[in-house]
């Protein structure tokens, strides 16, 4: 009995191919776009989480400066006001889990003929600890490294790529920055970029003190940019922020009330925010292509309308015969969701294709995943019984001497 249904209801929809066609091109519309930009919305959501689990989890940034020079502030970090002591004294805060001086700059790398300009940090062991930050080969340097000023480097996998190429080990390796020479310990696991673009394996780590004193220079005894500190959890986060705040002007000597000459940023409140917007956006296109959807499902039912007024004396027979208003319904709500269907399944074809596409021309990260395509059906699925429900029950609720008098 139902098969034979379904037969029918394909016979329906086959016996005006074009009408039949252009009611399913909204469902094929909206499907499609709502596959497609729940794609793009999970990808971009996807490459925030990852930058923000690359980043490290709890941690602060505190930056030197900026100071009032002739009533004018300075950019943030630009000041000397930050040393190592200040380090020194953060970490004995409770709750304080990691901490890491770091100063940096820029500078040209010479290996053999080749040469790149990259990015180079100054900082301690315990960095790679705070960052969650790996080595894919060799070993970090140590705190005698940190006593010694060494020339020692880690290096990312950026400057690894551009120096030594795909063919060379660059563990052991020496090369040259600012003209001194580098011995490479290690190579750093691949990071990505963070939410800014910004390519953190093309970087290179030395021990602080060496990038102090043969490097960059230092403009004050122990002077570091700034100072990374990693929170135990992150419960304790504006606990700990108030207290190096408190002890940082304490130690620097800042009046209350007065501009203090560093800052405290809390890296992983921003990162969660990013990381909202990013949710927050990938509902919201969701949301944007659902509206296809439901002019797709309006369209089922003008259509079906349609087909019941241009189908009455059909109805009529099919009850003088012997079926019952359930039949009827039946009949045309199966009608209804088979349009659904068919239209659900060629737009999920086309919103894969374009999710495949978009990815491939724009190199944006796109995640297809089948907790999307489920709702996108499911969703489709539900709109043709809903839609398909007014016509069919009017179908079912005619009159059969009537239905058999409409010319």
């Amino acid at each position: 009995m139902f098969s034979a249904m379904l037969g029918e209801a394909w016979h329906a929809m086959g016996a005006n191919r074009l009408r039949t066609f252009l009611t399913m091109l909204g469902m094929v519309i909206g499907v499609s776009a709502v596959v497609l930009m729940m794609a793009i919305g999970q990808g971009a959501e996807a490459s925030v989480k990852r930058s923000i689990s690359a980043m490290g989890s709890n941690l602060f940034v505190v930056l030197s400066g900026p100071p009032r020079v002739a009533g004018a502030r300075s950019a943030t970090g630009n000041a000397p006001s930050l040393n190592v002591k200040d380090a020194n004294a953060i970490g004995e805060l409770d709750d304080v889990a990691g901490v890491a001086p770091v100063t940096m700059g820029k500078s040209q790398i010479v290996y053999g003929s080749n040469n790149w300009n990259t990015d180079i940090i100054g900082t301690t062991p315990s960095y790679l600890d705070i960052r969650s930050w790996g080595l894919s080969a060799g070993y970090a340097f140590s705190d005698s490294d940190i006593r010694s000023a060494t020339r020692v480097a880690l290096i990312g996998k950026t400057v690894a790529q551009n120096i030594f190429g795909e063919d060379i080990d660059p563990v052991g390796k020496t090369i040259r920055i600012n003209q001194s020479p580098f011995v490479i310990l290690g190579m750093l696991d691949s990071k990505g970029q963070t939410l800014d673009g910004r390519d953190q394996d093309d970087t290179i780590i030395v021990p602080l003190t060496t990038a102090q004193r043969k490097l960059f220079g230092n403009q004050l005894p122990g002077s570091v940019r700034q100072i990374l500190v990693q929170a135990e959890s992150d419960n304790v986060m504006s606990i700990l922020e108030e207290s190096m705040n408190g002890l940082l002007n304490q130690r620097h000597n800042i009046r209350e009330g007065a501009d203090s000459d560093f800052s405290v940023r809390n890296l992983t409140a921003i990162a969660n925010s990013a990381a909202e917007t990013a949710r927050t956006m990938s509902l919201l296109l969701g949301a944007i292509a659902s509206v296809s959807l439901l002019v797709g499902g309006i369209g089922i039912m003008n259509i079906m309308l349609v087909s019941v007024t241009e189908r009455t004396r059909e109805i009529g027979i099919r009850m003088a015969i012997g079926a019952r208003q359930r039949d009827i319904l039946l009949q045309f709500l199966l009608e209804a969701i088979m349009i659904s269907i068919v239209g659900c399944l060629i737009g999920i074809g086309i919103g894969v294709g374009g999710a495949v596409l978009v990815g491939i021309f724009t190199q944006a990260e796109i995640i297809i995943s089948s907790e999307s395509v489920l709702i996108a059906f499911s969703v489709a699925a539900s709109i043709g019984v809903f839609f398909g429900f007014y016509p069919a029950r009017m179908a079912a609720m005619l009159n059969p001497i009537e239905a058999l008098r409409y010319q």
